[in-house]
């Protein structure tokens, strides 16, 4: 008979296992258990909301292996993840396997390591209900928004779309940018440039025109811009003032949830899915060589910037050693999380501060490394001493009336830039050496025209961003609420901006004529708020689901009575393809299963046919177009356009390089040991 420890990931169970020894027994539920059915409603509202659960189908052998190892063991343990999710995941195990939820049964790991894994045990406690219920009340609120509004959008558009608490809200605002974007008017501005040259140093740095009689300059057109330069041409420009100073730069805080999938998209190009995956991953444990199986960071679902003082100590022995005393602050660095923040996890740093990227790198996928060395490089810039800068302006004086300005800076003491930098952190337009009172020999003086922008398009980092100002979702819900609105093709991604579709546009606008009291900004951020009163016990979730529905229900129905009974067409986006039955053009028409081609010349013709996305290279075997496919289990992998004649396929992505040695396309195998090879029998390339 042994403790039977129930996580969620076989990887964490692998390393927790390590740490507890044989009269353990650790064994991962896979994530949930039980859910909401998918086929209805699955919320009994005529009984106050009661959920009706069943066992998530497949996971009916996980349920029996988790009651055969019950009865082999003397004590149980939930240590499910340490949020709500998690929180949920043990309560529904705890019902399946009858377990006393008012005995401590749940132990909480926010690393994975053996101090981590060991002070959770020495530590546990009741299931938190508040936590629950919380998880609980958004599973409810975004299953009958989903399952009431859905219907709606199927009668108005078409089958298989979608509606959500946040989704919804996160297309508006995807939508909204680029109308603002259509929209704007560009207004012409102009400045006045100088490029100067010091006749003691000899080297020309540029001052821009920055008051004229003390005022700042509005400079609408060229004829303004000429009449200045006139005026000062031939001019003597005298340095009137010099004022020098040193600008202290203070390090970012530790990463959150949110932060991290910001830089990542802006430094790396990660999907915040992609982050959030390689995270789960380190924190749940690697096999590291020569250090064992190990969790590499704290939980990554976090939007609190506190550090415990033991991670803070770590770091500072390790900077000490490694770059020297003046890299660490005489008092430790303290960062303040915002007011909503929940504060029940750490920021996201290394558990081990010692374990630099370069001694993991070898045991780490590519993936993996990169956002490893992100979470390492920022927690260990928190923990340092402030840069510092050199900085100097010069106000240089035209005819005692114009004032043109140069400022620049250099670094004078890296601190934690010796490990970290953000685009603010580099040396900025050096000036040479200069006196006040002297005449500056001018080398040109030019005005440039330039227009007011419109706002940017939304990326995933900036739309993360927003939605976390805003109050919108939370740290976990970032991530699948940007690959849902992508699979229901709602937006899609041009480079690193995200841009509606047709179809994101018209499901915008339906939802905001009639449910715009519902779903917006102010309403979801509301309800968040709603979720953590109840995740503390100041507010009952029966009676936060109870205001909602009557509210829910009167806009429903209006709805209903409102609708014309016409349906919404998408327009469809026409193409150069021939169709090849009767030679009209084809359509991209968007279905339940996606976008496919079909005849413009329907009825009278109708055919239709997948659109082929076709990629680098020629197939190996016969020379045709390498085509991506997609698996049953929506996984990608790539074939020859001539499947079934060639059989050729691979995971392997095809990559623009050439062999070398026999002239064929090379195929780019990932994993911890990414390799590039030959796929041409009898070839055997590789790099």
């Amino acid at each position: 008979m042994s403790t039977l420890i129930i996580v969620e990931s076989p990887v964490k169970a692998k390393t927790i296992k390590k740490y507890l020894g044989k009269n353990y027994q650790v064994i991962a539920s896979n994530g949930h258990i039980r859910d909401l059915p998918k086929s209805t409603l699955g919320v009994d509202v005529e009984n106050d909301f009661e959920p009706k659960y069943i066992t998530i189908r497949g996971k009916a052998e996980i349920v029996k292996k988790l009651k055969d190892k019950q009865k082999k063991s003397t004590k149980i343990y939930l240590a499910t993840d340490p949020d709500r999710e998690g929180e949920a995941i043990s309560w529904h195990i705890a019902n399946l396997l009858k377990l006393d939820i008012s005995e401590p049964i749940r132990v909480s790991f926010n690393e994975i390591t053996e101090f981590g894994v060991k002070s959770g045990m020495s530590n546990p406690r009741k299931i938190d209900i508040n936590l629950v219920e919380a998880q609980q009340t958004r599973r409810i609120f975004d299953r009958i928004v989903g399952y009431k509004l859905s219907p709606f959008l199927w009668k108005k558009i078409r089958k298989g779309l979608s509606a959500g608490r946040v989704q919804s809200v996160a297309v508006k605002m995807i939508v909204e940018r680029e109308r603002e974007i259509k929209s704007f008017i560009p207004v012409e501005y102009w400045s006045i440039n100088a490029l100067l040259i010091s006749k003691k140093s000899k080297k020309a740095f540029e001052a821009v025109l920055n008051s004229i009689d003390n005022k700042k300059p509005e400079i609408l057109n060229k004829d303004q811009a000429d009449q200045i330069l006139n005026d000062i041409k031939d001019s003597d420009f005298i340095v009137e003032k010099i004022k020098t100073g040193v600008r202290k730069s203070r390090p970012l805080p530790p990463f959150t949830t949110s932060t991290l999938q910001q830089d990542a998209s802006n430094k790396l190009g990660f999907r915040a899915a992609k982050t959030m995956k390689a995270a789960q991953e380190l924190y749940e444990g690697r096999e590291v060589d020569g250090i064992g199986a190990i969790g590499l960071i704290t939980y990554m679902r976090t939007d609190s910037l506190r550090v415990s003082i033991e991670a803070q100590n770590q770091a500072r022995d390790f900077i000490k050693d490694k770059f020297g005393p003046e890299y660490i602050p005489e008092k430790n660095n303290v960062y303040k999380s915002k007011s909503s923040a929940q504060d029940a996890h750490e920021a996201i740093r290394p558990t081990v501060p010692s374990i630099t990227p370069e001694i993991a790198k070898s045991s780490l996928t590519s993936d993996q490394y990169k956002i490893y060395n992100l979470i390492w490089t920022r927690f260990m810039a928190s923990q340092m001493s402030e840069a510092l800068y050199d900085t100097m302006s010069v106000d240089i004086k035209v005819k005692n009336k114009y004032n043109f300005r140069s400022t620049g800076r250099v670094l004078k003491f890296a601190g934690y830039t010796v490990v970290y930098k953000s685009s603010e952190d580099t040396d900025k337009n050096l000036l040479p050496k200069i006196e006040e009172g002297e005449i500056l020999k001018t080398k040109e003086v030019v005005g440039n025209q330039h227009f007011t922008q419109p706002p940017a398009r939304f990326t995933e980092a900036s739309l993360i961003k927003s939605l976390e100002e805003n109050g919108i979702g939370r740290p976990s819900t970032y991530a699948p609420t940007i690959s849902t609105i992508m699979q229901r093709e709602y937006i899609v991604r041009e480079s690193k901006q995200l841009v509606p579709t047709d179809l994101g546009e018209i499901v915008s606008d339906l939802i905001d004529v009639n449910f715009n009291n519902i779903i917006n900004i102010k309403f979801t951020a509301k309800m968040e708020d709603e979720l953590d009163m109840i995740a503390d016990g100041s507010l009952n979730w029966k009676q936060a689901l109870r205001v909602f529905y009557d509210d829910f229900l009167k806009t429903l129905d209006k709805a209903n009575q409102n609708d014309d009974g016409k349906k919404i067409l998408v327009p469809s986006e026409q193409t150069d393809i021939k169709c090849e039955l009767c030679g009209s053009p084809m359509a991209i028409k968007v279905g339940r299963f996606g976008k496919f081609l079909a005849c413009t010349n329907f009825p009278e013709c109708r055919n239709t046919k997948k659109i082929e996305k076709e990629t680098n290279g020629k197939c190996p075997i016969c020379g045709g177009r390498i085509l991506v496919k997609t698996s049953k289990n929506k996984k990608t992998y790539y074939g020859c356009e001539n499947l079934p004649e060639c059989n050729f396929m691979t995971w392997d992505l095809p990559v623009s390089d050439i062999c070398p040695k026999c002239g064929n396309t090379l195929f780019k195998k990932k994993g911890k040991k990414e390799k590039i090879y030959c796929l041409k029998e009898g070839c055997g390339y590789s790099k």
